[in-house]
């Protein structure tokens, strides 16, 4: 009877600034975003470490699962409740697939809305 060898591989590891980017580019791209909310507080992060933090979007990444929290800017006359659960699937989607981690929740948090002719 043969013995079957089970072989170590090694880890991945995906750091929680890819996951950001993965998911604010799917953010921008879904219908009635107009832009990521930087906030006060990520200014200063910015500022005070030297880091590029992803602008508007926080998220924790474990070995097999993450969290991502969304600040978005909506635009003027889109329904909110559609645009964020539509925003929640899109930024899901994305990272799931092409990170094959699982997303437990995708939080957003709607800071504003933008006018025609408003610049960002």
């Amino acid at each position: 009877m043969a013995e079957q060898l089970e072989i170590e591989t090694g880890n991945i590891r995906i750091s929680n600034d890819v996951v950001a980017k993965i998911a604010g580019l799917a953010a921008l791209e879904t219908p009635g975003i107009a832009a990521m909310s930087g906030g006060l507080s990520e200014g200063w992060a910015k500022r005070l470490s030297g880091k590029n933090v992803q602008k508007g979007v926080t998220v924790e990444v474990g070995s097999t699962e993450a969290a991502i929290d969304l600040r978005i800017i909506v635009l003027y006359e889109t329904p909110i409740h559609e645009v964020s659960r539509m925003l929640q699937q899109n930024v899901r989607v994305a990272v799931e697939s092409m990170t094959g981690l699982r997303v437990v929740e995708v939080n957003v948090k709607v800071e504003g809305v933008s006018f025609k002719g408003d610049e960002q």
